[in-house]
């Protein structure tokens, strides 16, 4: 289980835990990150999110195809050629490369997977769509992380979006947002790294310093 059930603890630890252990995760456990899921945010409250819960090996596998081809044609060549982002070190940065590169690899041994679609019927998706669905998975990753339990948001499958949700299954209509694969983390939770808030956040007007960050 998590070593902290404080909300800021949990927010400022809830990294991308990308190496996981094949072991089963229960149910219950699973039900408690939807849970979390369906209590987000999300436009007008019409819960037009949908959630597929994956543990069929021959279907990851399948899925897992496309990922790796995502990562040689587009991931891997974009983590090799960019700098490190902000708040995090060259070293980190590297670290981070590799459990990219682990979890492309074993993608599909992670025991569980929640796949988070929306149900647009015949409507088009628009750039609000998004928020019918994301806050939801953000809320299963820090539920995930307060279960004690390994996770990460990864889109990287939309680069073959028509081939992987033929692959899942999903009918006309449903469209995959992001997978979350969970499983028992292989390492332990750790603070994420970001930049300061100074260089994010401005105040009434673009550009200027927020007056709040010292």
């Amino acid at each position: 289980m998590a070593d902290s059930t404080d909300i800021f603890d949990i927010l400022h630890t809830t990294r991308a835990m990308r190496r996981l252990k094949p072991d089963p995760v229960p149910d219950e456990l699973i039900r408690k990150i939807l849970e979390a899921g369906i209590s987000a945010a999300n436009g007008g409250n019409r819960q037009t999110w949908r959630f597929l819960v994956l543990k069929d090996r021959a279907i990851k596998e399948r899925v897992q195809h496309f990922y790796k081809r995502a990562f040689d044609e587009v991931v891997g060549p974009r983590y090799r050629s960019s700098a490190p982002p902000p708040g995090v070190t060259p070293e980190r940065y590297l670290r981070q490369h590799a459990a990219v590169e682990y979890l492309t690899d074993h993608f599909h041994e992670a025991p569980v997977w929640i796949v988070a679609c929306l149900d647009t019927g015949t409507a088009t998706p628009t750039r609000s769509s998004g928020a019918s669905i994301y806050p939801a998975v953000q809320n299963m990753l820090l539920a995930a992380r307060a279960l004690g339990l390994g996770a990460t948001l990864t889109t990287r499958h939309l680069q073959y979006e028509a081939e992987v949700e033929a692959a899942l299954g999903l009918p006309p209509g449903v469209h995959s947002y992001a997978i979350l694969p969970i499983g028992y983390p292989i390492g332990r939770f750790g603070p994420v790294g970001r930049g300061s808030l100074a260089e994010f956040v401005y105040e009434d007007r673009w550009g200027n310093t927020y007056s709040g960050v010292k």
